[in-house]
């Protein structure tokens, strides 16, 4: 579905590349866990898949393959198509990353808007299922407020609804709990996995927290300064973790949460 080759990328103003060749694959239905500190080159890898990256700003060379098409290379306007249709985006700070001047409804609608011929209270309608399907009461209501009369868990859902309206294919999702409390958080996991195991979408999570992305992806991906260090199946590099960089972010889990982690499923 979704193959990385050999991604590099540079910004001007730094020395050193952001991310230095990385290779990654994501299947139909799978959900992948990208994981490293702040500055290892994650966030810069899904910039890239979305399509996002300040392309005057960086060199950057590889290939980007959604389902055979290439888009690291591609023009705007096939950019364009891809954004919001078959690739949705979750970033890590809802309240930032949306209008405060816009109602939820029409901020979720936004994608249909560009991608479907749809009518206005057709909009209003899909907007309301995907509100749904993100498991937030009244979405009707919902969809006439604004995103500063909703709490933190509430508005990472209703990102979560304004990525899946149009029906993506793979999410990526940019440390979409890290602001949230553990009950939320748990709360979020199990919507993740709910719409994965539903519907299908491919999802690459990203975070600093190994113990998050093993509760929630069935591989994984460790990523140390602009390098992929280790990648195999979750359970198989949490239990016999092969680079010492992976050992240390599997010994800065809280013990509870270690435990918690060694009883799941």
């Amino acid at each position: 579905m979704l193959e990385i080759r050999d991604l590099h990328v540079k910004f001007h103003t730094r020395s050193r590349e952001a991310v230095g060749g990385v290779s990654l694959s994501i299947a139909d239905g799978e959900i992948l866990g990208l994981v490293g500190e702040s500055g290892s080159g994650k966030s810069v890898t899904a910039m890239a898949v979305a399509g996002l990256l300040p392309r005057r700003s960086c060199d950057y060379s590889g290939q980007i393959l959604l389902d055979g098409t290439e888009l690291l290379h591609a023009d705007r306007a096939l950019l364009r198509q891809v954004q919001g249709r078959d690739i949705g985006v979750v970033f890590q700070e809802p309240m930032s990353a949306m209008d405060p001047l816009m109602k939820i409804g029409p901020q979720v609608s936004e994608a249909l808007l560009t991608h479907t011929g749809l009518s206005a209270g057709e909009r209003r309608a899909r907007a309301a299922a995907a509100l749904r399907e993100a498991e937030l009461l009244d979405p009707e209501a919902l969809c006439e407020k604004y995103p500063h009369q909703l709490s933190g868990g509430m508005l990472q859902r209703v990102m979560i609804a304004a990525a899946i309206v149009s029906r993506p294919r793979l999410l990526l999702l940019d440390e979409p709990t890290t602001a949230l409390d553990v009950t939320v958080q748990a709360q979020i996991l199990a919507l993740l996995r709910k719409l994965n195991r539903e519907k299908g979408i491919s999802m690459l999570f990203i975070s600093h927290d190994l113990g998050v992305v093993r509760r929630l992806c069935g591989r994984v991906a460790v990523m140390q300064r602009g390098l992929i260090v280790e990648e195999g199946p979750t359970r198989q590099v949490y239990a016999q973790p092969a680079h010492a960089y992976t050992r240390q972010l599997i010994a800065a889990i809280p013990r509870r949460v270690r435990r918690e982690d060694d009883g799941l499923d």
